[in-house]
């Protein structure tokens, strides 16, 4: 998504189900505009929060001109049956990208392909590298040839149809993500209670929601150090995303079972309307 857009939209970490919300990136040129859609990563729900994870990646089926279905060498084909079975029966183009070649073999490769070939035949397999932006070109290149012509969605200078906000409560869990181990990161969401801006700073209150005391208390770590920690991480990512200075506080919430109430998932924008 941010190689594609040209910008960094989605928060990236490799740990499952980093992306929670269906996240748009808009490409304007002088010849086009092209709204790409980031989805979460496709998972059977345990809980509420992955239910509504998997209905923003199944709504991208239905509205997409062109789906782009990415995977890698190391995820399990069969991992995904039952979204696969949705995938072939989509009436737009698809495009298969097999990530990660840089950490496979052209044989392995080839029989990969081919497998993917049986499952999806009528998907054309694109396979890149996104570390070392191999084959981007070339997949936006097809992107672009096979979208239909229309009218603009957005304004000449949109970049995404997220606000502020949002994407102050996205670096912060990315933080979490890579700071905290285990479970801490996937009970964790972020509330972004102030963002005040000025001409020179951005003032900035945030809620970090979690689910029981225990979480609570690692999240703060001994004498504050770990929120501190996350703290100075999300930042210094945060004034380098809105380029100007940052005053960012952080307070610690346990809201029992977020992840299975609807109220809470509707106010954290989980639920689909």
């Amino acid at each position: 998504m941010n190689l594609l857009v040209g910008e960094r939209i989605s928060i990236i970490t490799s740990k499952a189900q980093t992306t929670r919300h269906r996240i748009m990136g808009i490409v304007n040129t002088d010849e086009r505009q092209i709204v790409y859609s980031d989805t979460p990563g496709v998972l059977k729900p345990n809980y509420k929060l992955q239910e509504n994870m998997l209905g923003f990646s199944e709504s991208a089926l239905n509205d997409a001109d062109v789906l782009v279905y990415v995977t890698d060498i190391v995820e399990k084909i069969e991992k995904n049956d039952f979204f696969l079975e949705k995938v072939k029966k989509a009436e737009s183009p698809i495009l298969l990208v097999i990530n990660k070649i840089d950490l496979t073999n052209q044989k392995e490769l080839e029989k990969l392909v081919a497998e993917w070939q049986k499952i999806i035949p009528q998907a054309e397999i694109i396979p890149l590298s996104a570390t070392n932006k191999f084959n981007i070109e070339y997949l936006k290149k097809r992107i672009e040839e096979l979208i239909p012509d229309s009218p603009p969605y957005f304004e000449k200078d949109a970049l995404t149809d997220r606000p502020a906000r949002f994407f102050v409560s996205e670096i912060i869990r990315e933080k979490i993500l890579l700071y905290y181990q285990k479970e801490i990161p996937y009970s964790v969401e972020i509330a972004i209670e102030e963002f005040k801006e000025n001409e020179k700073l951005i003032h900035i209150k945030a809620l970090i929601i979690v689910e029981r005391e225990s979480q609570k208390r690692i999240i703060i770590g001994e004498q504050g150090k770990a929120i501190k920690k996350t703290g100075s991480m999300a930042r210094k990512d945060i004034e380098r995303f809105f380029e100007k200075k940052v005053f960012l506080e952080m307070f610690v919430k346990v809201e029992k079972d977020w992840r299975n109430r609807d109220n809470l998932l509707r106010s954290f924008g989980y639920k689909l309307e």
